[in-house]
């Protein structure tokens, strides 16, 4: 059972915010990463939920930046062209799976996710 937490109508708003500022990185390099911390680092101290989405978002948008270095590297090989581009599309899936939830007052858990921040 999927548990929905009662949060303001700002909680929900900045933590789908977490989520969405990642699409930054499709605009400018490393703009996954920069989005997602800026907005967590203002709004963190303000509520403990938008602080986990903002690691959450994070951790993710971290992890997706290694695995896109490792397939550039792996381009030689020629799976790395798949590698981006499957990397890519399910960047764009979980950022909108994630912004929903987090709309909705709901927690999302990336899979494939390397744990930096808890």
């Amino acid at each position: 059972m999927v548990e929905i937490r009662q949060l303001s109508s700002d909680e929900r708003t900045f933590g789908m915010l977490c989520h969405l500022a990642a699409l930054a990185g499709f605009v400018f390099p490393f703009g996954n990463i920069i989005g997602p911390l800026i907005i967590w680092a203002i709004k963190k101290d303000e509520s403990s939920w938008v602080d986990k989405q903002g690691k959450e978002s994070l951790n993710f948008q971290i992890s997706i930046t290694i695995y896109l270095i490792i397939s550039v590297f792996l381009i030689i090989l020629l799976i790395g062209i798949f590698l981006l581009v499957a990397l890519g599309i399910i960047n764009l899936i979980f950022i909108i799976m994630a912004s929903v939830k987090a709309n909705n007052g709901e927690d999302f858990s990336y899979p494939l996710s390397i744990r930096f921040f808890n």
